[in-house]
């Protein structure tokens, strides 16, 4: 929805932690959390993230995680938005930095995280609802061509057209935005 911007869609109860957390302490506080990101701060202002993918890289190959610090994980390049971006916007520079997820600033200070699951979920949502309506359209539309040629209650009520081949079908469903026939989904 071009209206939404990324303060609606954005997740407000982040993990904030230091530099100097002790990681085990960290990653045991994003399990309890239930949360994928932490955002690394020193003072009021953010200075990396911790995220999953770095816990790992540091099991792999950093420093013994029992006496690893939160520092020593993170990704200090933060890929960060201001929350009145569109989530278009935002998720083009979510794929222009090939980052996950974008922490929302105002100004140096972090307000929230929005992550690619986040913008999913929101595209899902979008797509839904534009399936449900196609869908309610094609029923009226079945309905108002079986009133116009007299054949209602004569088996064409379930039936509608088919918006890639202009064909009766009474096995539409929705495909990327069209409601198509059996034939035109294998296309």
């Amino acid at each position: 929805n071009a209206e939404v911007n990324v303060r609606q869609l954005m997740d407000r109860e982040y993990v904030g932690v230091s530099e100097s957390d002790d990681l085990v302490d960290t990653v045991e506080m994003l399990l309890r959390h239930e949360k994928e990101t932490a955002v690394v701060q020193r003072g009021n202002a953010h200075v990396g993230v911790l995220t999953y993918e770095d816990v790992l890289a540091t099991l792999v190959e950093g420093p013994d995680p029992g006496t690893a610090t939160v520092g020593e994980a993170m990704t200090e390049s933060v890929p960060t938005v201001a929350p009145e971006t569109r989530l278009e916007v935002a998720a083009d520079r979510m794929s222009a930095q090939e980052s996950g997820r974008l922490v929302v600033t105002n100004g140096s200070e972090p307000l929230g995280v929005v992550s690619e699951r986040d913008l999913l979920a929101t595209r899902s949502q979008a797509l839904e609802s534009s399936a449900e309506t196609d869908e309610v359209g094609a029923v009226t539309m079945s309905a108002s061509v079986g009133a116009e040629t007299g054949q209602v209650g004569d088996g064409y009520e379930d039936q509608s057209i088919c918006e890639g081949c202009g064909s009766f079908s009474s096995d539409l469903s929705s495909f990327n935005g069209q409601l198509l026939c059996a034939d035109c989904r294998t296309i």
